[in-house]
C-alpha cells in the first residue's frame, strides 16, 4: 500500500462509531434524511453488507459480478433491502458482524495491491480508491447515526479524504442531474478542524467554493443541503455545484 494514512483513517473512523453505538442501547432509533424509514440498525447493517460486498469484490470478483446483476435487477431497493435484513438480526450479532467484517476489510485492503483494479457498483475500482470510499461512507453513515441521538460529530483530519472525494466527484454531481461538467476550472479551499486550510485548484480560478471542511463534506455526502452549511460559492458554476453536490447516485 503507497498511502497507509487512508487505511489508518478508515479504520480509525469505523473505532469512532463502534464506540457510539456501542453506548446506545436501542437502535431502532430513527436516522434522518438522506434515507428515511432508516434506524441506527439500519445503518450499521447497511456498513457491515458494504463491506462485505466490498470484501467479495475484492477475494472473488467473479461471484461478485453476479452481485452487481442483482443490483441491476432490483434497482433502487436493492440496498434497502439489505439494509433491511441486517437490521432484523439481534443487536449484538449485528455488531460483531459489523466488526468482524471491517477488520477483514481493512486487512485485505493492506495486503492488496494498491493498484489492482476489481469491479464495482458502475465501474472498477482499486483499493487506492476503495479505502476513501469506505471511510466516506463509514463518516456519512456514522453521521445519521450521531445526529440521531443528538451528540456532536466533531470532525478530523480524516475528512481530507472524504473532502478529496467530493472534489473528485464534480462531474458526477452534474451528470447525476443530466447536465455537462463546466469547463472552467474550479478553486475549493477548506478550513480544517487544526486551522489548516486544504486546497484543490488552481488560484486564480473564478469559480470558487471555501468554507469548513466539515461543511463540504456534509454537503457532498447529501448530509446537509449547501444553505443549511456556511459554504460560499462563487460564480455561477459553483453554486450550481454545491446545489447538486454529491460523491454517490
Amino acid at each position: 500500500m503507497d498511502d497507509p494514512s487512508v487505511l489508518a483513517a478508515l479504520v480509525a473512523e469505523g473505532d469512532d462509531l463502534d464506540v457510539l453505538v456501542t453506548a446506545v442501547h436501542d437502535w431502532s432509533i430513527p436516522t434522518p434524511a438522506p434515507a428515511p424509514g432508516r434506524t441506527v440498525a439500519h445503518q450499521i447493517a447497511h456498513l457491515a453488507w458494504s463491506d462485505a460486498n466490498a470484501l467479495s469484490a475484492l477475494r472473488t470478483p467473479n461471484a461478485f459480478r453476479a452481485e452487481l446483476g442483482r443490483a441491476e435487477t432490483e434497482g433502487s431497493g436493492y440496498a434497502d433491502k439489505a439494509a433491511a435484513a441486517g437490521a432484523a438480526k439481534p443487536r449484538s450479532v449485528l455488531l460483531d458482524e459489523w466488526r468482524a467484517g471491517r477488520a477483514e476489510l481493512a486487512a485485505t485492503l493492506l495486503d492488496a495491491p494498491w493498484d489492482h483494479a476489481f469491479p464495482w457498483y458502475m465501474s472498477k475500482v482499486t483499493p487506492a480508491l476503495m479505502a476513501p470510499l469506505r471511510l466516506m461512507e463509514t463518516w456519512a453513515h456514522g453521521q445519521d447515526v450521531f445526529d440521531a441521538v443528538g451528540v456532536a460529530h466533531g470532525p478530523t483530519d480524516r475528512l481530507q479524504h472524504v473532502a478529496s472525494l467530493g472534489v473528485l466527484g464534480r462531474a458526477l454531481s452534474f451528470a447525476a442531474v443530466g447536465l455537462p461538467e463546466p469547463a472552467a476550472p474550479f478553486r475549493v479551499e477548506l478550513t480544517a478542524s487544526d486551522g489548516q486550510t486544504w486546497v484543490w485548484g488552481p488560484e486564480a480560478a473564478a469559480q470558487r467554493v471555501q468554507g469548513s471542511a466539515m461543511d463540504f463534506c456534509l454537503c457532498v455526502t447529501r448530509r446537509r443541503p449547501w444553505p443549511e452549511t456556511g459554504l460560499t460559492a462563487s460564480g455561477e458554476d459553483a453554486q450550481k455545484w454545491l446545489e447538486v453536490a454529491r460523491v454517490f447516485l
